[in-house]
């Protein structure tokens, strides 16, 4: 029988949560590097126990952390831990080494000046689909990495800073690389979504970039509406059935696209608010959607404290709000973007996790709800193993 593991990223640690098949009964393992912010951890699809961890620290940088028994034991990319840790747990020398490749140059921000690029975190870390050893990392100041050797030396992919990367600006938490999506049916191709620049596309590898942004509307930062980049795209996502198929969670508007990006519609829809910022798709359904809207770019929070998941079965055409074992009242959490993933499992279980410490699953695809754990820090990430017996 298969078995559920979940990955929770917060700001003071990480969680590994796991349950058997029926996914009712939780063990709870953690707090992993207490203390620190956990931006993004995420298993490889190849190896069941390989995990990759993105720990950042305003004193002490950016750390890539690997696991090889699933979540067991970290070391800072497989690297012995007595040689980049101290014994009060502190890094000590080196860890992961981050550098821009070829002419840095500056990025104009909103209010007119420029910026020279910095490397601040590691927003997001996605294995490959194919190798244990590749795993790719979104950075800010926005940037693609990839590692061959499991996270022990990193480079930049330098050609998707040259897509008129000086017009791209920060969002309101910084202009990092949040998404990255490997095509499972090829392997040269991946998109990448960055706040607030937009959406990009590779087809050979990640040497040339383009962006993938017609059909967006950004009235009151873009008022051109012919423009190709500088759209806030908040997350992406697809359906492991139709790669072609991409559904986008945009600073308002839920959007879809029907031809990997070359063309964007919206399908807001009935839902009480388009703003939001996580967008999942059913693993075996890829006409359906959930995302979590939150009242307003300035108020995040769920319209009328009702914390509501809402899924829509047509594709983003009419959504019904999903509210079975979730509060109904004085709500007033946040769901963030990589704070949702869905399971693999018959019926596909959804996920997610707040910002006050609270992370949900629900094991018949958002018709019931339970918390499997509350009281954890603000939940940064939620991503989820389906582990075959």
């Amino acid at each position: 029988m298969s078995s559920i593991r979940v990955l929770v990223g917060t700001k003071k640690g990480a969680f590994v949560l796991t349950a058997d098949g029926q996914r009712q009964s939780w063990k709870v393992s953690g707090p992993h590097f207490a203390g620190w912010e956990i931006y993004h951890l995420k298993g490889s699809p190849v190896d069941p126990n390989r995990i990759f961890a993105s720990q950042s620290s305003g004193w002490f940088g950016q750390i890539i952390q690997r696991s090889d028994d699933g979540g067991l034991t970290w070391s800072p990319t497989g690297s012995r831990p007595e040689d980049l840790v101290g014994p009060d747990g502190m890094p000590k020398g080196e860890g992961n080494k981050f550098a821009y490749e070829g002419e840095v140059g500056t990025h104009l921000w909103y209010d007119g000046t420029q910026h020279p690029w910095e490397f601040k975190r590691i927003w997001h870390v996605e294995p490959s689909l194919t190798d244990p050893d590749t795993v790719f990392a979104g950075a800010e100041d926005a940037a693609l990495f990839k590692s061959t050797d499991a996270g022990r030396s990193w480079k930049e992919l330098p050609g998707l800073r040259s897509v008129k990367s000086h017009l791209w600006q920060p969002g309101a938490g910084g202009m990092g690389l949040h998404t990255i999506i490997l095509d499972p049916t090829d392997p040269k191709r991946i998109y990448v979504a960055i706040s607030a620049a937009g959406a990009f596309r590779t087809d050979d590898g990640g040497n040339t970039w383009r962006p993938i942004n017609k059909g967006l509307k950004s009235l009151y930062e873009l008022p051109d509406p012919d423009t190709d980049v500088g759209h806030c795209v908040h997350h992406i996502a697809m359906s492991p059935q139709r790669p072609g198929v991409l559904f986008m969670q945009k600073h308002w508007d839920i959007m879809r696209s029907d031809n990997s990006g070359d063309l964007w519609s919206e399908v807001s829809g009935n839902l009480p608010s388009d703003f939001g910022f996580p967008i999942e798709v059913h693993a075996h359904e890829p006409e359906t959607i959930y995302v979590v809207p939150i009242k307003s770019d300035s108020e995040h929070y769920p319209p009328d404290g009702k914390l509501r998941v809402y899924r829509s079965r047509m594709g983003g055409q009419e959504w019904e709000p999903l509210t079975r074992g979730l509060p109904q009242q004085d709500c007033y959490v946040n769901v963030l973007r990589d704070a949702m993933a869905v399971d693999s499992m018959d019926p596909c279980g959804v996920y997610f996790g707040t910002t006050g410490g609270q992370v949900y699953c629900s094991a018949d695809g958002g018709d019931t709800w339970n918390a499997i754990v509350r009281d954890l820090p603000a939940v940064l990430s939620v991503e989820v193993q389906t582990l075959k017996s």
